[in-house]
């Protein structure tokens, strides 16, 4: 089985990534697979300072899917070079690194913090809230989402743009990031979402709402992904949100994806990225495929 992919000018020996947010800031994730093994690992987002993230309770369940709103919490692009990046490296890990801030000069910052970082690829998180007051999230507008992708370039890196599903405008932030200079899409983000505990008469997370994440965010992805595919033929696409088997890996390649993070599934298994691979080679022996990038836009007719 040849289960190299591509995104952009990047090549992978793998197609499975890891999720930001779901592996930590380094090799957590080593004592249950080698992850020179994966494809790469994409970290947990970092700003260009230090933050603690939101109050507790970060993390709730609601049914089959994850709440959360851990709120970006992080060491900082600088200690995190110092000491979590060189523990990947020294794993042999290909690494993608995220980035965060709440206005365009901080995602400037963050960019130039990753400067020359040993890193394969750069996810500028758009699904930020921003303080500037013109919208909610810089994912939701276009001419932000413009303006933070522009800004990043900063780093000289592959710039990986991670957008929201959250706004019917996902067509014209995604026209908007590439021709800012992004190398790939990454599709999606978390859902906006809200739990009650119905006996202490209270949202479940300290910050009320949060983000949804979980096999019910498929579809979502899935669409996604097929629409980003019809509208930007010759773009690089990473799929992401609700990969728990090979299967749905495979789905979001033919629905488009080059790639496929797994994300809140590591949570009930550490090892799902590893079984995912492996579901994969063995979905693709039983139906005769021999190359991964086979079996991308197959879905499109």
């Amino acid at each position: 089985m040849n289960l190299t992919a591509r995104v952009g000018d990047v090549e992978l020996p793998t197609p499975v990534l890891t999720a930001s947010g779901t592996a930590g800031h380094g090799d957590e994730l080593a004592a249950y697979g080698e992850l020179h093994e994966l494809g790469a690992i994409v970290v947990k987002s970092l700003a260009s300072f230090a933050w603690a993230g939101n109050p507790a309770p970060r993390v709730s369940a609601v049914g089959t899917e994850m709440l959360n709103a851990v709120g970006l919490a992080g060491p900082g692009v600088d200690a995190w070079r110092q000491t979590s990046l060189p523990a990947l490296r020294a794993r042999d890990a290909r690494v993608v690194a995220s980035i965060w801030g709440r206005s365009v000069d901080e995602f400037a910052a963050a960019a130039r913090a990753m400067r020359g970082a040993d890193v394969v690829a750069l996810e500028v998180n758009a699904s930020c809230p921003n303080l500037e007051g013109r919208a909610t999230m810089f994912a939701h507008s276009a001419s932000l989402t413009s303006e933070i992708v522009d800004a990043s370039r900063v780093a000289d890196l592959p710039l990986w743009v991670k957008l929201s599903p959250n706004t019917p405008e996902l067509l014209d932030v995604a026209s908007a990031a590439l021709d800012a200079g992004a190398s790939a899409l990454v599709l999606v983000n978390t859902l906006l979402g809200l739990a009650i505990d119905v006996e202490a008469r209270r949202a479940t997370l300290g910050n009320v709402g949060g983000g949804v994440s979980g096999p019910g965010l498929l579809p979502v992805s899935l669409r996604a992904i097929y629409e980003c595919r019809e509208a930007f033929p010759d773009a690089p696409i990473v799929g992401v949100g609700g990969v728990r088997r090979g299967e749905d890996a495979v789905a979001m390649a033919m629905a488009g994806a080059d790639a496929v993070e797994i994300g809140s599934a590591t949570f009930a298994n550490p090892r799902a990225p590893w079984t995912v691979q492996r579901e994969i080679e063995e979905w693709m022996r039983r139906h005769a495929v021999a190359s991964w990038r086979d079996l991308r836009d197959v879905a499109h007719g």
